[in-house]
């Protein structure tokens, strides 16, 4: 063997890559739950639209209504599905 080559432990990634996730899990709980990041909550009285379609109407928007869905779904295209081999007898 060549003893100028450098032994390389096989641990050593390992502590790299848990040095990074923890890094970086600690990186997201800073951002995410730090001093700066207070939620702006309104209650209905204080806001000044109680809905989303509120705002949108006051704003000139038109909300039309969802279109319904049939009651029958039409056939799906492609082969139809073949009878068990077994049927169940009742």
């Amino acid at each position: 063997m060549n003893k100028n080559r450098s032994e390389r432990t096989v641990g050593s990634p390992v502590v790299i890559a848990a040095a990074v996730a923890i890094f970086g899990a600690l990186a997201m709980l800073i951002v995410d739950h730090g001093p700066w990041s207070h939620p702006k909550v309104q209650t209905a009285e204080v806001a000044n639209y109680e809905t989303t379609g509120a705002a949108a109407r006051a704003a000139g928007a038109t909300v039309p209504p969802t279109a319904p869905k049939p009651e029958l779904e039409p056939d799906a295209p492609g082969p139809k599905p073949a009878q068990p081999a077994n049927p169940m007898t009742q």
